[in-house]
């Protein structure tokens, strides 16, 4: 019931939903209260327009990413941990599995494993029923490592946990049968943060190997190089809200996880 609620509770606290929610009790308020619906109204836009412009939205993402930039000589460890949700299932018509968005993360874990960082890749990811069946997300990054080369007897696979603090619960069980004592946790950047503090509530020693990075230097000096640019980044955009939601989901999750004395 928790992980349930935890999905589906926050979407309205989210700009989309929340300016939805806004917009629906305008238009029941709209002909018998039209002030309260006037203010709906105005407030569905202000939070849609303030949320899905690229100065709010990256500064965001940014306050989450770069807590933790990546060390210019990663260390060695024991072992590479990898956290779920970075593929797409083999549902037709995809001829395999594709990654995601986030896929970044696989294919750092590869070239950190071919680096001679660790020679054990551990992968942490179930399948929440509701989001389709299929093979757990392990099994999905496992097909993805040992298609570009990686040797199958480096991957040990976690295929249980549901969410960032079962991937540490179960993950432990697993160092802890092998006596590893320290790894590489490997996930996005803006996921690090609550990622690693997870971790270490575990007494994990977890060496933060972020990847899949949203914002760049380079990305933020292009927000204001030019007048023009300054003034088209002030405008909606689909990807800047949902950059920002990303970043917002991370925080009510941390918020939860602090709550339930997880980090």
């Amino acid at each position: 019931m928790f992980l349930y609620l935890s999905k589906l509770l926050p979407l309205f606290f989210y700009p989309l939903g929340l300016a939805s929610v806004s917009l629906v009790v305008a238009l029941i308020t709209l002909w018998k209260r039209p002030r309260l619906a006037t203010a709906a109204i105005a407030f569905s836009l202000t939070l849609l327009l303030v949320c899905s412009n690229a100065w709010v939205a990256k500064a965001l993402v940014r306050s989450l990413e770069w807590q933790h930039l990546p060390a210019k000589q990663i260390p060695n460890a024991e072992a590479i941990v990898v956290l779920g949700g970075a593929t797409k299932s083999a549902f037709y018509p995809r001829p395999g599995v594709d990654l995601s968005e986030t896929g970044d993360r696989v294919i750092y874990a590869a070239q950190l494993y071919r680096q001679k960082k660790a020679p054990f890749i551990i992968l942490s990811g179930g399948r929440i029923d509701w989001r389709g069946s299929g093979a757990s997300e392990s099994a999905d990054m496992a097909s993805i490592l040992t298609s570009i080369g990686i040797p199958g007897e480096a991957i040990l696979q976690e295929p249980d946990s549901l969410n960032t603090y079962q991937n540490a619960v179960n993950v432990k069980k697993i160092l802890q049968s092998r006596n590893i004592q320290k790894v590489l946790l490997v996930t996005s950047a803006m996921h690090m943060p609550r990622s690693l503090k997870i971790f270490q509530r575990q007494d994990i020693n977890a060496i933060p190997a972020p990847t899949d990075f949203l914002v760049s230097q380079g990305e933020l000096q292009e927000l204001g190089s030019t007048p023009k640019g300054a003034l088209l980044n002030l405008f909606p955009d689909t990807n800047n809200l949902h950059q920002f939601t990303l970043a917002l989901k991370e925080y009510i999750g941390t918020f939860v996880y602090r709550l339930r004395r997880w980090l």
